[in-house]
């Protein structure tokens, strides 16, 4: 799964790594957590790239109940063409989710450990995201996402058996071109980062409080 994550790649880093014109001001963060506002790039009418904030934790359009999106901060890559929760979205609202890096917790008896994984280098990653818009009866307005997640990688596995979806750069194009629709051409794109290409390491159980967010949460233990 991917339940905490951070960002703190320059402007200029981002723009360059996801071929963007416009980007909104965008702070370092180091331990994003659910229901928290994350940057997601979708596509507009035109084509264009568009950097926008959106709330982390999806809810469907046909929701009555908004809280149903902090169960829904993740979507597996297996089902999310059939589930009714996601399979819109995976068809029309496609978006990908910058990241740095991001955390994952291994039980130890009664303690859990995290570890922050990131691919190697220091260039922004994207994971694969789906966005929704939700509407109110009273007329409040929500813009929600999820990441996807897949099997763990023979890297990660010893830590947990799910990871988030990395998509490599060259997919990026086709996974925001919501005028492909079909699943045997985009499930394709949603396998395990490939082992090897990433660094895991123990951090500080600084990052269990999602209060704490700064480079703290980074520190090896």
């Amino acid at each position: 799964m991917c339940g905490r994550f951070a960002l703190y790649s320059s402007a200029e880093e981002l723009a360059e790594a996801f071929a963007l014109s416009e980007l909104p001001p965008v702070a370092a963060r180091y331990n994003i957590a659910p229901t928290q506002p994350v940057v997601a790039i979708r596509s507009d009418a035109s084509g264009e790239r568009r950097a926008v904030f959106l709330r982390w934790g999806l809810i469907p359009a046909w929701a009555k109940d908004p809280t149903i999106g902090n169960r829904l901060i993740n979507a597996r890559a297996e089902t999310i063409a059939e589930k009714p929760a996601f399979r819109s979205a995976f068809k029309y609202r496609r978006c990908l989710i910058p990241a740095s890096g991001f955390y994952e917790w291994q039980r130890t008896g009664n303690k859990k450990q995290p570890f922050y994984i990131h691919p190697h280098g220091d260039r922004p990653f994207a994971f694969a995201g789906l966005w929704e818009h939700w509407q109110e009866p009273g007329g409040s307005e929500l813009e929600t996402c999820t990441i996807l997640t897949t099997a763990a990688n023979q890297q990660t596995k010893a830590i947990h058996d799910r990871m988030p979806v990395i998509l490599e750069s060259q997919s990026y194009e086709l996974w925001l071109d919501t005028s492909v629709q079909k699943p045997q051409v985009l499930l394709p794109l949603l396998v395990p980062y490939s082992a090897g290409q990433i660094e895991i390491y123990p951090v500080s159980t600084a990052v269990n409080n999602p209060a704490n967010d700064g480079p703290l949460c980074l520190q090896r233990a």
